[in-house]
């Protein structure tokens, strides 16, 4: 009776995990735009990119019927626990503080940020002094704005701005004095704009976080293996490279 009883609760278990196991097909992603060369709305108005051409040949891969979402950096997280989409494919580096609230990918490319100033500027960010009192742009809640407010947060005026645009705009109007962004954003969004010649970078490279990775809500580790195995596939078929050489001269891949 007991072995009855014990077959019984076991065959109902796994019925339960069964039922709850999603089988995933249509898939929303976020997408915090604009954010070029990774992310960005073409002339016409369709979306394109880096990440969003990856992300689509992710989800063609793994026979996914994947669909764009819209969002705020600034609330993007919260929009992921909220389920108004699936995943994260939108530049987020993999940090600690963050991978207590989301699961992560494997993580699919690192490129170093970067900072951009006028061209007359004389700034060293080496120089912590040398920032004194300036105004240094960031992006809001991004790996840049903790490492700009951790190492000048003291000394200088830390502005912090929703969107790249934004950001980009300030700079140009000449209301920030150098702005910390991540270094093909820079490179495209400042110095390859029609007045980029008024503008170069200063000081070092630098690299911060652990790699850029796809974000899932924590219990959803089915759609992140998911994930993994595509972006594993689509690297090893040269579908990776053949997208990374449409945007960049230079190799980016993890």
């Amino acid at each position: 009776m007991k072995k009855w009883l014990v077959a019984v609760a076991v065959t109902a278990a796994l019925g339960a995990t069964a039922v709850q196991a999603k089988e995933w097909k249509d898939v929303r992603i976020a997408v915090d735009v604009p954010y070029e060369p990774f992310e960005y709305k073409a002339p016409d108005g369709t979306l394109t990119g880096f990440e969003v051409d990856l992300g689509n040949a992710v989800c063609e891969n793994a026979k996914l019927n994947c669909s764009w979402v819209v969002q705020a950096w600034d609330g993007i997280i919260p929009g992921l626990k909220a389920r108004k989409y699936d995943v994260i494919f939108s530049s987020m580096s993999i940090t600690e503080e963050r991978a207590k609230q989301v699961a992560f990918s494997e993580p699919y490319y690192n490129t170093p940020s970067g900072y951009f100033a006028p061209k007359a500027s004389t700034l060293n960010p080496s120089d912590v002094a040398s920032l004194a009192g300036k105004r240094i742009g960031v992006q809001r809640g991004t790996i840049q704005d903790n490492h700009a407010t951790d190492t000048f947060g003291k000394t200088a005026e830390i502005k912090r701005y929703t969107t790249g645009d934004d950001l980009v705009l300030d700079l140009q109007g000449g209301r920030l004095d150098v702005v910390l962004i991540d270094f093909p954003v820079g490179e495209a969004a400042i110095l390859g704009a029609s007045d980029g010649a008024n503008f170069k970078t200063v000081g070092e490279n630098i690299q911060l976080g652990n790699g850029v990775a796809a974000a899932f809500r924590q219990r959803d580790k089915g759609l992140v293996e998911i994930f993994n195995a595509s972006l594993a596939e689509v690297k090893a078929n040269g579908t990776y490279d053949e997208i990374m050489n449409k945007y960049f001269k230079y190799d980016i891949k993890m």
